[in-house]
């Protein structure tokens, strides 16, 4: 139980470093951008080929707030303070513009959504709001927020693009609590989330079925079936959630007690996996990502800035691709 503890706050330091709104300060170019709602945002670089827009990474990056595979783009993609790391055929590459500090990061299959704050000479407003991309981050769609509210709280579904939001505080068009949208954000619908305790650290969607949310909180981990209406305990308290995925046919889970565990969940008929992890003393499970075509290739990424991907759903075949932050 004591190393639970020394757990917590070590994951909520390292959840909530980099996201507060002084450190990307608006500048008036921000300000004037206040009108710039629904429409495509893009640098005067936007254009470039991939290989322009997209350099070669080498070093280490940090504060990963987000992990997923875009189908299209064919490529891990990590979230970070700085814009975008991606991991692609065994390479590590980055983005050159868009630095944004993403955060809410949600991968789905022709793109992701975000929230966040602006990168340097940015002419969004802080926080960002919604956004969202199509073409691997080239370009960032508004959809609203932006000036108002940096979304942590936020799951999509990797195939309907449904949103589950929890709103921190009263902005434009909604109160504290949490909210979904089924049109891309044009209208939210209020829900309760009865039942859920703790500090959330993340939350997870069911890639087709909207109405399947998951919940990783200081509590455990928690699901819904009925859109995020209503909220049960899928564990025990001696556990602390710390990481949420679905896959189509499961939901992953990881907990951290005395160590870290991850767990493949099927909630159709409640059958439990636990799925082997690398060495990870005094570590946990942050991040969660399955490959849309190959459900045995799996990664993770840890509170001690680690990566892996197992191509065969893990066990003893870890690859270490991300070293304390450093790329290997």
């Amino acid at each position: 139980m004591k190393r639970k503890w020394m757990w917590v706050p070590l994951l909520s330091g390292l959840l909530l470093t980099a996201c507060g709104e002084d450190e990307v300060p608006e500048t008036p170019e921000a300000e004037t951008a206040a009108t710039e709602t629904n429409e495509t945002s893009k640098t005067n670089e936007s254009d470039k080929n991939a290989d322009e827009f997209e350099v070669a990474l080498e070093g280490s990056f940090e504060h990963v707030h987000g992990m997923g595979y875009i189908e299209n783009e064919e490529g891990l993609y990590f979230a970070s303070h700085h814009g975008l790391k991606i991991y692609r055929e065994g390479e590590w590459l980055e983005t050159a513009e868009q630095l944004h500090d993403y955060m809410g990061f949600n991968a789905v299959d022709d793109g992701f959504y975000t929230s966040g704050h602006p990168g340097p000479g940015s002419t969004m407003q802080n926080p960002i709001g919604i956004q969202r991309s199509m073409d691997g981050g080239r370009s960032l769609k508004h959809m609203g927020f932006e000036g108002e509210t940096d979304f942590h709280g936020m799951a999509v579904g990797y195939r309907s693009h449904h949103l589950f939001v929890m709103n921190p505080v009263q902005n434009s068009q909604m109160g504290p609590g949490y909210f979904r949208s089924e049109n891309e954000g044009a209208e939210w619908q209020q829900v309760e989330g009865a039942g859920l305790e703790g500090t959330i650290y993340a939350f997870s969607m069911h890639p087709s079925d909207s109405q399947v949310i998951a919940a990783a909180t200081t509590a455990g981990i928690f699901l819904s079936e009925d859109g995020g209406e209503s909220f049960t305990l899928l564990t025990d308290d001696e556990k602390s959630g710390t990481a949420v995925f679905f896959s189509e046919e499961a939901l992953y889970f990881a907990t951290y007690g005395t160590q870290a565990e991850l767990i493949k969940y099927t909630w159709e008929n409640g059958e439990e996996q636990t799925v082997e992890l690398p060495d990870l003393p005094e570590d946990g499970v942050l991040y969660i990502a399955q490959h849309p075509s190959n459900a045995d290739e799996v990664a993770i990424y840890t509170a001690a800035g680690h990566a892996f991907i197992s191509e065969q759903g893990g066990g003893n075949n870890w690859k270490q691709i991300l070293n304390a932050g450093q790329v290997e």
